[in-house]
């Protein structure tokens, strides 16, 4: 039971990093709206492919809730009826959490494939809280944490909702943002309580002190990166998503404080290295995380200079949210050292 209790962690581990790599792919291809309504696309369990699907015409079986585009309107079908030769009002209502009504199936499906993964997402969890309950008397805090992951998990799908609503609002795709770190600082959490631990014995406080800065500055500079993202999505809109090369002639302040807090980010984990070394630490996952702050960069002069090349986007979105998953273990892992034996050395 262990095992797969073990299996299915690091399996919900993975599918969130997978369901944030679509959200990225959702973002950089302008499928956000790809459904505009939720749980269902379009009134569809099984989105539609063709416009032919979403319009009306005569003789037609609709279905209750069903929703076509007419006049440049969603139109939600108030019953289960036949459409007779002339469109009758009575038996539609329109949509009005957005006014949002256009159809495009790469944008719907890239839209649905995401919802997809993140219902894998939520069985995956729930399954891993079936299996914690072995834990509830030896170590409650892991069944009462996989039960708050799976309230967090349900959290997020109700977001996601608020989301489409809100015409991929700013603040709602901020705060999505954040639950998803929230969910990856839970089941790590859970995976770091279940584990097996070598004794090591380091007491220095201030290095707990310089992670836990490394990894606030981290979870700040993700949502300035939402923001910035914000930004060129509205450049996008002003400006067309043909000239790239436009997007950034004017640099918000935003941005230049975004490549700021890299280099910050990336100097205070220098020191973590300095700091490990002189206590003779041991922790490869220290590299793990300075290398990916420099892939970070790298692909952030990439995006800048190169002009957003293809996939940079959700790549540097998915890997600031791995770089805050190694973080957040690495910290407990020096916080609990005085209250437990800890295994510092990740391979």
């Amino acid at each position: 039971m262990k095992k797969r209790f073990n299996f299915w962690t690091k399996t919900s581990i993975l599918i969130v990093y997978l369901v944030i790599a679509t959200g990225g792919i959702v973002r950089m291809t302008g499928s956000g709206m790809g459904c505009p309504d939720w749980p269902k696309c379009f009134g569809y369990y099984i989105p539609p492919t063709n416009i032919a699907e979403l319009s009306w015409v005569s003789q037609k079986i609709f279905e209750k809730g069903q929703m076509i585009i007419y006049n440049d309107e969603l139109k939600i079908s108030k019953k289960d009826f036949i459409s007779g030769s002339d469109f009758n009002p009575k038996n539609w209502q329109g949509y009005t959490k957005h006014d949002y009504s256009v159809f495009n199936p790469l944008h719907t499906w890239v839209e649905f494939i995401n919802r997809l993964i993140g219902m894998v997402c939520g069985i995956s969890v729930l399954i891993l809280g079936f299996y914690s309950i072995q834990f509830y008397k030896n170590k409650p805090i892991i069944t009462l944490l996989s039960l708050l992951a799976i309230i967090a998990v349900g959290f997020q799908a109700w977001l996601g909702k608020i989301v489409v609503d809100s015409n991929l609002s700013p603040y709602s795709i901020t705060i999505h943002m954040l639950m998803a770190l929230l969910i990856i600082s839970i089941l790590i959490f859970i995976y770091f309580q279940n584990g097996d631990y070598k004794k090591n014995n380091i007491k220095n406080i201030t290095l707990k002190n310089i992670v836990l800065l490394s990894l606030i500055f981290t979870i700040i500079q993700i949502v300035i990166g939402t923001q910035v993202r914000e930004f060129i999505d509205q450049q996008i809109i002003m400006i067309g998503e043909t000239n790239k090369n436009l997007w950034l002639l004017v640099l918000p302040s935003i941005f230049l404080t975004h490549r700021s807090f890299s280099l910050l980010i990336l100097t205070i984990n220098f020191f973590i290295i300095y700091l490990s070394k002189k206590m003779n630490l041991n922790s490869k996952i220290i590299f793990w995380i300075l290398g990916i702050i420099a892939i970070e960069i790298i692909l952030g002069i990439a995006m800048y200079y190169l002009h957003f090349p293809f996939s940079s986007q959700p790549l540097h979105l998915l890997l600031a949210t791995i770089l805050f998953g190694a973080q957040f273990y690495f910290y407990i892992s020096i916080r609990n050292i005085n209250q437990k034996n800890i295994k510092i050395n990740t391979e």
